[in-house]
């Protein structure tokens, strides 16, 4: 069975062959293992199962059944398991600072356990938004043959006869403190939202990691959309470890994989979604690990040009789920191929190109999800870049579903989101108001934490479309309404969005892409005279770590030099 691998050519030939490595087996022999299990190769299984959040409870089951494929071709399965920082519980507070790092310390502790202990593959299973690109950013950067598995999206919840998910919830808050939901039908609501395992149903940050996991080919062709309570969950995870195996066999890689045209594929089926902002943040620090130039300017030209064509919550109907029942992203990409918006030769973790792969799926005409990529929902995509002088290193906006694309409007400047959140709740907010949330950048939070709290209050108030929100912050994927994040330089560097002050006209222009402080420069140049830098309470620990070394948001808000400077790479050693 091991005739197939030569292990005096893998990394885990450094802990398992030859006599000077007896102390090394001696610790394999201890839990089990015979020799000829030690003559394996060593497949790392890392999990993000834990407790925190029904995104997560899943994963080890999944991870676990997994190493019945990875044994079945001939591998040896070695799990371990990482962090996860869920955003709907860290959500509104100062939670929310440790999720963007927690992308770090996701991928970084995969690294140095394949690292320590000489893994020769890998497969990832994971389920809430930064575990996603965290473990994909771990695959890139290790280059060990690598498949990224999704745990899958939750069911959705019933109430009132209709489908709901959490961001129902996070709305509800708004119509309580609006007075137009009683507290007996927000507390009958929390209860039925999330009916079980898996994580939120909508086209939000984790379903849209996942729609890229596939579209980058680093995942099983319409393995991710599949609900986590579906009995094809089992089946996916023995086929990913069966899989691995081959891939180990064939060497290849996830650079081999996820070239700069396989980036271009992922940023259309975001766009094609209508989904999450995030992925702006995640596909740079993904190429990032590889080497490859590709910024958030890149992802929004490619934004600007893709049909929106899913019609998924929050800009739409549908969930994961539906998506799944629809045909997965497999049926998306069909469509989008056959119109030209994407490039049949990267290859996959199947062996086989995209292309290839898509040649095998045949178009549902009859489901209701996915648009013909000639007839779509709108012909520019769910997401939009946007630049000018307000953000000169760029920003960024969801657009799927709204019917509004230019505001214009006096400025309510916040320097928090608990300032900001606490005069939305008091409904001390005016209809066409420019809301700006500050210092709350990468470095400035530190963390760029997400804005679904203040985001759905609005919405829930029935503001959404009536004020627009700009921060040098996130958005959650789950946020609708004209809300702009990633604001480039932010606050903290000293970017013009640290210069707004109330009142201050400031013009969004979705269509044109632009977004500009009306201000005139004299008076600008006053205000950057007179301003200085901000502390904040983080001078110790991991968030604080996390400032000094992490860049701007527009090149994915990463923390280490990246493939471009590495001279070798793990894989190799």
């Amino acid at each position: 069975m091991t005739a197939r691998f030569d292990k005096s050519r893998l990394p885990s030939r450094h802990v398992s062959v030859g006599p000077d490595r007896a102390p090394h087996r001696s610790y394999y022999y201890a839990m089990g293992l015979t020799e000829e299990e030690i003559a394996r190769p060593f497949v790392g299984i890392a999990s993000a199962g834990n407790d925190s959040a029904p995104c997560n409870t899943t994963l080890d089951f999944q991870a676990d059944i997994c190493r019945q494929g990875v044994i079945d071709n001939g591998g040896m399965p070695r799990r371990f398991n990482t962090i996860t920082v869920t955003d709907g519980i860290a959500m509104g507070h100062q939670g929310m600072k440790s999720s963007l790092v927690s992308r770090e310390v996701i991928a970084d502790s995969v690294e140095l356990s394949v690292r320590g202990h000489c893994y020769d593959a890998l497969v990832t299973f994971a389920g809430c938004d930064k575990s996603l690109p965290g473990m994909m950013m771990a695959m890139l950067r290790l280059n060990v043959p690598s498949i990224f598995v999704y745990g899958g999206s939750i069911l959705p919840g019933r109430f009132h006869d209709h489908d709901v998910t959490v961001v129902d919830v996070f709305e509800a808050v708004g119509q309580y403190a609006s007075g137009n939901c009683p507290l007996s039908q927000l507390q009958a609501l929390e209860k039925v939202a999330c009916p079980g395992h898996g994580a939120c149903g909508g086209q939000f940050t984790a379903n849209t990691m996942a729609c890229v996991g596939e579209a980058i080919g680093l995942s099983l062709p319409n393995s991710n959309m599949a609900p986590a309570p579906y009995r094809s969950r089992e089946e996916i995870a023995v086929a990913a470890g069966h899989q691995v195996m081959n891939l180990l066999e064939k060497n290849i890689r996830p650079r081999d994989i996820c070239t700069r045209a396989a980036f271009e594929n992922a940023a259309r089926v975001v766009a094609a979604t209508g989904g999450s902002t995030n992925a702006a943040l995640h596909l740079p620090a993904m190429a990032h690990e590889c080497g490859i130039a590709f910024d958030l300017f890149d992802v929004a030209e490619i934004f600007k040009s893709t049909p929106y064509i899913a019609d998924l919550k929050p800009g739409g109907q549908y969930v994961a789920k539906d998506m799944h029942d629809a045909g997965g992203v497999y049926m998306l990409m069909k469509t989008m191929l056959d119109g030209g918006f994407l490039d049949p030769e990267p290859m996959t973790v199947t062996g086989r190109t995209l292309g290839e792969n898509i040649d095998e799926v045949v178009w549902n005409p009859d489901q209701k999800v996915i648009y013909d990529i000639r007839t779509p929902i709108t012909p520019t995509g769910g997401v939009v870049g946007l630049k000018g002088s307000l953000a000169p290193d760029g920003a960024i906006v969801k657009v799927a579903g709204m019917d509004r694309l230019q505001f214009t409007g006096p400025a309510r400047v916040f320097d928090c989101e608990e300032d900001a959140f606490a005069a939305v709740e008091s409904r001390d907010i005016a209809e066409g108001s420019v809301i700006v949330i500050r210092y709350e950048g990468p470095k400035g939070g530190p963390g760029m934490r997400e804005m679904l709290s203040t985001t759905a209050a609005l919405y829930g108030q029935g503001m959404g479309e009536k004020v627009a929100l700009i921060t040098d912050g996130r958005f959650s994927g789950a946020t609708r309404g004209f809300c702009i994040g990633h604001v480039g330089p932010e606050a903290a560097e000293g970017g013009p969005i640290a210069l707004v002050e109330n009142g201050d006209s400031i013009a969004i222009d979705a269509a044109a892409g632009t977004i500009d402080l009306l201000v005139e420069a004299g008076v600008l140049d006053q205000r950057r005279a007179a301003w200085s830098p901000r502390g904040n309470d983080y001078n110790a620990g991991a968030i604080w770590r996390f400032a000094q070394n992490v860049g701007p948001a527009a090149k994915g808000a990463v923390t280490h030099p990246g493939g471009a400077a590495e001279s070798h790479v793990y894989a190799d050693i």
